[in-house]
């Protein structure tokens, strides 16, 4: 018996044609596919790295288009506030305007309507003295029972006494 066949410390041309096999197999998948797959994930670490910095300018991006909004969003307030107060403050100058035009309408009404009552109460005031100097003749004329003129009640009315 063979001292090398009986020692299984010592290798035999089976290990070392395994050994060449692994050798080679190792060999050919680092040149042959470790590259592609390598590419690959340096790809889409690229990719990754590119989309996080996409992210990050567009977080950037809106939050700028967030602050211009609040300012816009600000003085379109600000500016809605000046209008609906000038708006205000010209209906209520309009209103201060149409009540005096009313007051200044009702005013010159009154003065019309004084001034015809006037003209209407002296007509009147004319057509009763003329009926008054008629009347108190005829009730002259019945009192006394004689026939009074109406000029002779007009002349007893200035003079104070009745005939």
């Amino acid at each position: 018996m063979n001292l090398a066949a009986e020692n299984f410390l010592i290798p035999n041309g089976t290990f070392f044609v395994c050994l060449l096999i692994f050798v080679i197999v190792f060999l050919v998948i680092r040149t042959m596919v470790v590259p592609p797959i390598l590419k690959v994930l340096d790809e889409r670490d690229a990719r990754v790295a590119k989309t996080v910095e996409d992210n990050r300018a567009a977080a950037a991006s809106y939050s700028d288009a967030e602050t211009e909004y609040r300012a816009a969003l600000k003085d379109a307030r600000g500016d809605a506030t000046g209008i609906r107060d000038k708006a205000r403050a010209d209906g209520n100058e309009q209103l201060s305007e149409a009540k005096k035009r009313a007051t200044d309408e009702a005013d010159a009404v009154l003065a019309d309507s004084v001034a015809q009552l006037k003209s209407d109460g002296d007509e009147a005031a004319a057509t009763a003295r003329s009926e008054v100097d008629r009347l108190s003749a005829v009730l002259a004329s019945r009192v006394l029972g004689t026939e009074v003129a109406p000029s002779a009640a007009t002349a007893s009315e200035s003079t104070g006494t009745v005939k």
